[in-house]
C-alpha cells in the first residue's frame, strides 16, 4: 500500500480574510480566465479582467458582469495578478505589468512553465504562487455553479510576505476548489508532470495509440466505420470506467473475454521499448529540452507545429469520424455544449 505524502485542504482549511478584501486581476478570459473571474466575483471577491483593447472577449466579460481594464491598468489596481493568458504570450504580457507590481503583491499563475523555465523572472519582493484547477475550464465553472467543486493544486515559488500559502488556499476557496479538495505540490512537479502527462499518455500517447490501432485495422482489411468504433470511439467509455472506479473498476466492468485479452496482450504493444521512450520524453521535459524546442518552435513562426497540426487534422480517422458522428443524435447535443462552454485564449 502507498503511503500518501500530501495533505488534501478543503473549504475548512481556507482563510477567506486573505483575499476578502483584496482586488483580483484575471488577466486574460480564455478557459480559465472566464471561469476564475465568474466564480471569483460570485463569491464575493472583487475582480477586474485584463484584457489588450482590441481584444474580443472584452464584450463577452461586460456581458458576464464583470470590470474590464487593460491588462496594465488592471495589474495597478490588483493586488493579486493571476496570469491567465496562453504560456506563449506570458513573457510579453509580463513585460506590460511588471512595473505595476509593488511590493507585497502576488503574482498568480495556473501553470507553472515559464517561472520554472525562467522565461518570467519575478520581482523578489512579490510572492508568487499557483492555482491550478485539474480540469478545463468550462468544467470548473459549471462545477461551480452546480454547488461542486473541481480539484485543483496549489504552490508556492515565492513568499515574500508570510502569507502566500494561505492566500493561494482562499483563492481556491474562491474558485471553488477547495470544495472538492487541494493538494499543495511545487512549480518544478506541476509543469514537469503536467508536460509529461500530455506527452507521453494524455494527448500524445492515446492520440498515437488510437491512430496506430486505427490504422492496424484498416489496413488489414476491415471497414474504417468499425476501426473508428472500437479504437476511438469506445475509448470514451472505457477512460470513464477508469475515472469512475479506477483500473480495478473498469476490469470489473468489462467481459471477462475483454479483461483476458488485455491483460494478456496490452504489455506487448505498450512494453518495455515504449517506458523506455517514456523515460527519454520525461528527461527532455526535466533538462528543459522540450521547453527550448517550444520556445524555439514560437520565436520561428511555429513551421514545425503547424505542419504536424496540418497532417493530423487530415489523418483518415478525422473525416471517417465526422462523418459517423453526424449520424447520431448526441453528436448536435455535444457540438452545442462544446461551442457554448469552450471560450477561446485571449
Amino acid at each position: 500500500m502507498t503511503d500518501f505524502t500530501t495533505t488534501v485542504y478543503y473549504d475548512d482549511d481556507a482563510d477567506r480574510t486573505h483575499i476578502d478584501d483584496k482586488t483580483v486581476a484575471i488577466l486574460g478570459y480564455g478557459s480559465q480566465g472566464h471561469a476564475h473571474a465568474q466564480n471569483l466575483d460570485e463569491s464575493g471577491v472583487d475582480v477586474v479582467v485584463g484584457l489588450r483593447e482590441d481584444s474580443s472577449s472584452r464584450d463577452a466579460a461586460r456581458e458576464d458582469g464583470l470590470r474590464v481594464a487593460t491588462p496594465t491598468e488592471a495589474a495597478a489596481e490588483a493586488d493579486i495578478v493571476s496570469v491567465l493568458v496562453p504560456d506563449t504570450v506570458q513573457p510579453a504580457v509580463f513585460e506590460e505589468i511588471r512595473d505595476e507590481l509593488d511590493a507585497g503583491d502576488t503574482l498568480q499563475f495556473a501553470h507553472g512553465f515559464n517561472i520554472h523555465y525562467n522565461q518570467i523572472r519575478p520581482p523578489e519582493d512579490v510572492d508568487v504562487t499557483l492555482v491550478a484547477p485539474k480540469s478545463p475550464g468550462h468544467l470548473v465553472r459549471r462545477n461551480y455553479e452546480s454547488g461542486e467543486g473541481t480539484p485543483g493544486l496549489i504552490a508556492v515559488y515565492q513568499d515574500t510576505t508570510g502569507e502566500a500559502k494561505e492566500e493561494a488556499l482562499a483563492y481556491a476557496h474562491g474558485i471553488g476548489c477547495t470544495r472538492a479538495g487541494v493538494i499543495q505540490t511545487s512549480f518544478r512537479e506541476e509543469t514537469e508532470t503536467d508536460l509529461f502527462g500530455e506527452q507521453a499518455v494524455l494527448c500524445g500517447g492515446v492520440t498515437s495509440l488510437v491512430k496506430q490501432g486505427y490504422e492496424t485495422l484498416v489496413d488489414a482489411g476491415y471497414s474504417p466505420e468499425m476501426a473508428y468504433f472500437e479504437c476511438l470511439n469506445e475509448l470514451k467509455l472505457i477512460v470513464d470506467l477508469m475515472y469512475e472506479d479506477g483500473l480495478g473498476g473498469m476490469w470489473h466492468s468489462v467481459s471477462d473475454t475483454a479483461e483476458f485479452g488485455g491483460l494478456t496482450r496490452g504489455d506487448r504493444v505498450v512494453d518495455e521499448h515504449s517506458r523506455e521512450r517514456m523515460e527519454e520524453v520525461l528527461e527532455e521535459v526535466q533538462d528543459g529540452t522540450f521547453a527550448r524546442e517550444w520556445i524555439l518552435e514560437n520565436q520561428a513562426g511555429r513551421p514545425s507545429y503547424s505542419q504536424l497540426k496540418e497532417a493530423e487534422e487530415n489523418h483518415d480517422i478525422e473525416d471517417v469520424g465526422g462523418r459517423l458522428r453526424e449520424l447520431f443524435a448526441w453528436a448536435d447535443e455535444a457540438d452545442d455544449t462544446e461551442k457554448a462552454e469552450a471560450p477561446a485564449d485571449d
